[in-house]
């Protein structure tokens, strides 16, 4: 049966045919002029655009029952062969799959033409048309008309060098081609959203504008890339959605997006499409943060953990504090413990879902933009602390994503991370590899990040990381190192110091792998290439030297090897020195506590101790209420005791002489360059007496580029030590004391320091003269050329 050419704009519909390609067109009910026209009077007749008499027999617009099948079962690959608008014999197919509806209608132009209604959400019908029109769709909900845009007249988003990049698991960008977008497709504003989800049998959208029915908007699969997309017009920003994925069982699945850029407030998971709006005011700080490399910069870093930090706060009222407070204080960085979303509060961050978000506890991903801006204008980086080791198991996330392990390993034994309950990230995955290379690029790129500090490096790097023998398989080498590891942080640092200028990348490594700070073309003694970080955590230092701190004085003598012992492997690698926040959690004590004696030799110890530390060949790295003498250990629950700090309290002055000390290291470190400028030149390190076990004296040089020295002589015992002689050079005329930790306003006796001090022609230490100093106890002293 052939169609005949309409004589008017009304076409009656007829009686339902087979759903066969043979079958003769099942016509539109009614085709009628906009309101407001005279539909009956033959001169207003509107005429239906591009008609045509074909030559040839019509099809059945209807839905093939395999195709209608699929559909409603949430596993067809590619709804946009079926749905839509398709040119047919005898005309335009407009095929619409929208449950609960009570009548679909194409409008274009002037022409309005409902489609038969095909049972189950499905809606078809016929037009003669040469070619298809820029149409929309009018939608009946319980007597309520509704005009949209039909997702499935729109082309692929992805073009085809995306596809290649993410087929090819290249994609730096990624973060642009999938997610949630707004955009403007082909004249019309919506979101595009595309997810890879390579083992699903389909996926569809749900979301607030679906009304968390994602039947009618199943996503195209984009052939071999696994990414399935779908463009929603009329979606914008605050949009919640989640992806409805078909399992290879049939199961169905509702997961958050990994790419999410913004996430609902925890307990809540939904993901929101997001537009950022900020405005970035720092184009100084990101001109210049390259200009000297930071190895060979002042870098003395206040660690924080957001949340806690001022309990209460959002990130713009932090941004009102913290750049004050940390300015104040002199610390040239902020390290953030994790901002990317994450469930649990108590993990600290340290257990993440959302990759690419932000947390939503202390607002939008604008609003930590704004907190990063309002540092950098206050002359402070921005380091974040990054966690591509694992992920939590949590059934909205990424474990299991499309139904089979995706994210995590394949073989449950590397899969299951033994000491965190967690799964560990497939690393020889490309997509993996390129999903945590890109949220790597994203951070630094998208929020100005300067720095990423990089969590559990060493769980990564080895496969019998806290398993026993039989827990693990060698690689192919019969080694116990993970290769693809290996592999992956060398592509994540080689592409983040390719593509960001100034950015550094630290590594919490706490094993002794060669070369984590050796780029990545040169090959150690190990066979590996360097893993690229610019710099690494030193935590035998740390360990070490608050092990001889926690004893008390009379038995510092027998540990004293464990304040020298970090020379040995100083310039091994480029470090950091951390008294982080895991030392000072879970029964260890805050740093002051650590220290032995009362009260007052408390904070002796203490002041003394950051001050070696701060000369120490290193960068530095202090967690929040250590600086002012905090005695009890950090709580996420409450964070520092700020209390302490109260002009009422009545001890407040003991704590805020330990605050005004760190302020004076920091204004001090940053003007001197030999603290700084060859931390990783030997030449910049001399001892004067490092084996003065008996009287726990420490004594070494610091120089800068240019040779000029600063003498750091810590005395770690209980007695004050008058006219205590020092070898030192003979080029200097005189020496003057720039920090002493034992002045009054600190805390300290205010032992009579030494002023000025002139060395005498007397050979001491193997040098050619020497200096007699009044060393106060447990105090370390700074002294300079005069």
């Amino acid at each position: 049966m052939t169609s005949k050419k309409p004589a008017g704009p009304k076409i009656k519909s007829g009686k339902k045919q087979a759903k066969s390609s043979q079958a003769a067109p099942a016509p539109v009910k009614q085709v009628r002029a906009k309101p407001g026209r005279q539909a009956d009077s033959p001169e207003n007749a509107p005429a239906i655009p591009k008609a045509r008499t074909p030559e040839v027999p019509a099809v059945s617009p209807a839905l093939d029952p395999a195709d209608r099948e699929r559909l409603l079962a949430g596993t067809h690959h590619d709804p946009h062969t079926v749905l839509g608008a398709h040119p047919v014999p005898g005309g335009v197919a407009f095929r619409v799959f929208r449950p609960y509806a009570e009548a679909v209608t194409v409008v274009f132009d002037d022409v309005r033409a409902e489609l038969s209604d095909d049972g189950e959400g499905f809606f078809s019908g016929l037009l003669p048309l040469t070619e298809v029109p820029a149409y929309r769709l009018l939608v009946s909900y319980d007597g309520t008309e509704h005009e949209t845009e039909d997702p499935y007249r729109f082309l692929p988003t992805l073009g085809e060098l995306d596809l290649h990049l993410l087929g090819e698991g290249r994609h730096e960008e990624l973060w642009q081609a999938l997610g949630s977008r707004v955009l403007t497709q082909q004249g019309v504003t919506g979101t595009r959203f595309a997810v890879w989800a390579p083992n699903a049998l389909g996926v569809r959208v749900a979301g607030g504008f679906d009304f968390w029915d994602a039947t009618g908007f199943p996503m195209r699969s984009l052939g071999s890339t696994g990414v399935w997309e779908l463009f929603v017009p009329g979606v914008g920003e605050g949009e919640l959605y989640k992806y409805e994925i078909t399992r290879p069982d049939g199961s169905r699945t509702l997961r958050a997006d990994p790419m999410a850029r913004r996430t609902e407030v925890p307990p809540a998971t939904s993901s929101i499409v997001d537009v950022s709006r900020h405005e970035w005011g720092d184009a100084d700080w990101m001109a210049h943060r390259a200009d000297r490399p930071v190895h060979e910069a002042p870098f003395s870093v206040y660690e924080v953990h957001l949340p806690s930090w001022r309990p209460g706060l959002t990130h713009r009222q932090l941004a009102e504090q913290l750049p004050a407070y940390v300015g104040d204080l002199g610390f040239t960085h902020v390290e953030l413990m994790p901002v990317a979303e994450h469930p649990f509060g108590g993990s600290w961050g340290y257990q993440v879902t959302g990759f690419y978000a932000p947390t939503a506890r202390l607002g939008t991903p604008d609003d930590f933009k704004y907190l990063v801006d309002k540092l950098h204008q206050a002359g402070i980086g921005v380091l974040m602390d990054w966690v591509p080791a694992h992920f939590p198991r949590d059934e909205w996330a990424l474990a299991e994503f499309d139904g089979r392990p995706l994210y995590e390993h394949g073989d449950p034994l590397r899969a299951a991370h033994p000491d965190w309950g967690t799964l560990e990230f497939d690393f020889g995955r490309r997509e993996v590899r390129n999903f945590l290379v890109a949220n790597a690029v994203y951070w630094c790129e998208e929020f100005h990040i300067d720095g990423l500090r990089v969590d559990a490096v060493a769980s990564m790097l080895y496969l019998d990381y806290s398993r026993e023998a039989g827990q693990w398989t060698p690689n192919e080498f019969g080694g116990r190192e993970n290769l693809d590891a290996v592999a992956f942080l060398q592509e994540m640092n080689a592409t983040v110091y390719r593509r960001c200028p100034g950015v550094v990348t630290i590594a919490e490594e706490s094993t002794a792998w060669d070369g984590v700070t050796r780029p990545t073309h040169h090959k150690g003694p190990s066979g590996f290439g360097g893993l690229g970080f610019g710099l690494k955590w030193n935590m035998g230092w740390m360990h070490d030297s608050l092990s001889y701190m926690s004893h008390e004085p009379v038995h510092r003598k027998y540990h004293h090897h464990e304040m020298t012992f970090s020379m040995v492997y100083a310039y091994s690698e480029n470090y950091v020195l951390p008294i982080s926040h895991d030392e000072v959690v879970h029964g260890k004590r805050s740093l002051v506590s650590k220290m032995p004696g009362d009260w007052w030799q408390q904070r002796a110890n203490l002041r003394a101790y950051l001050a070696f530390m701060w000369a120490h060949p290193g960068k530095q790295l202090l967690f929040m209420g250590q600086e002012f003498a905090q005695g009890a250990e950090w709580s996420e629950a409450h964070g520092p005791d700020w209390w302490l700090l109260d002009p009422a309290y009545g001890a407040e002055s003991e704590h805020r002489g330990v605050r005004e000390l760190v302020r004076d290291l920091n204004t001090a470190y940053r003007a001197t360059p030999a603290l700084w400028e060859r931390d990783t030149d030997p030449a910049g390190f001399e001892w004067i007496v490092g084996d003065a076990a008996e009287d726990n004296v420490f004594a070494f040089l610091r120089r800068d580029a240019e040779g000029g020295p600063l003498l750091c002589v810590a005395n770690l015992s209980p007695l004050a030590r008058h006219d205590y002689r020092l070898g030192v050079p003979d080029d200097v005329p005189a020496w003057h004391e720039t920090l002493n930790t034992d002045l009054a306003r600190y805390g300290g006796g205010d032992v009579a320091g030494q002023g000025t001090v002139k060395p005498e022609p007397q050979p001491w230490h193997g040098r050619p003269a020497s200096i007699r100093l009044t060393l106060p106890p447990l105090a370390t002293v700074w002294l300079r050329p005069a």
